[in-house]
């Protein structure tokens, strides 16, 4: 089973002006252990990263699927919540689910949670939309245990100008990451780790 885990780096970056900086920064990959994640990440950045780098942290993040746009490449995380099925003698439950989309903005990034959400068979409610500080995101891939065909998000496809972009979608098979309402308060502590200072929440207009 892999899931999703936030590994935070930190090494000596060369800034647009030319200085360097010690920065840290956090990378969203799949992977089955936390053993797995920090190994998978040394084998990512290797080659992007110039230098030595430390992992500073790691940690599980729930994330249910993520919504990659050719056109953008700022992240921003997306929490819905909607009302699960119950039977008869059971009342309802309040279900959350976390999504990552890329988009130029919060405005774009509703839009495009919509659009992408469309085929939900559920009324669902966006309560809140934050900027996430993930920097790269090296998704599941069929030869992820074999340790082969390791891509960055944006090297699966080239984008096309005169195709309008679409979305492609990245989950961790196996993985069941649909929570009660209940729980999302302890799910979210986990989430803020990886979280940066600049987030804003954002209400759903009504």
């Amino acid at each position: 089973m892999n899931n999703w885990f936030t590994v935070k780096v930190k090494y000596t970056k060369q800034l647009e002006n030319g200085q360097f900086k010690r920065v840290s920064e956090p990378y969203l990959l799949a992977a089955m252990t936390f053993t797995d994640a920090e190994a998978r990440i040394y084998e990512e950045l290797g080659s992007i990263i110039r230098g030595e780098f430390n992992v500073i942290g790691i940690t599980r993040t729930e994330i249910h699927d993520i919504f990659a746009y050719d056109d953008a490449d700022i992240w921003y995380k997306v929490k819905i919540t909607y009302d699960s099925e119950a039977a008869d003698d059971e009342k309802a439950k309040k279900v959350a689910q976390n999504f990552l989309v890329s988009a130029h903005s919060v405005k774009d990034a509703y839009d495009r949670i919509k659009e992408s959400l469309s085929t939900l068979m559920v009324d669902f409610q966006i309560p809140s939309i934050i900027v996430s500080p993930i920097v790269e995101i090296f998704p599941y891939t069929e030869n992820l245990d074999r340790e082969i065909e390791r891509r960055p998000i944006e090297n699966v496809t080239a984008f096309n100008e005169d195709v309008a972009p679409k979305g492609k979608v990245f989950s961790t098979p196996g993985s069941d990451l649909d929570d009660d309402f209940e729980d999302e308060e302890e799910n979210d502590e986990e989430l803020e780790e990886a979280d940066s200072e600049l987030e804003d929440d954002f209400s759903e207009e009504n």
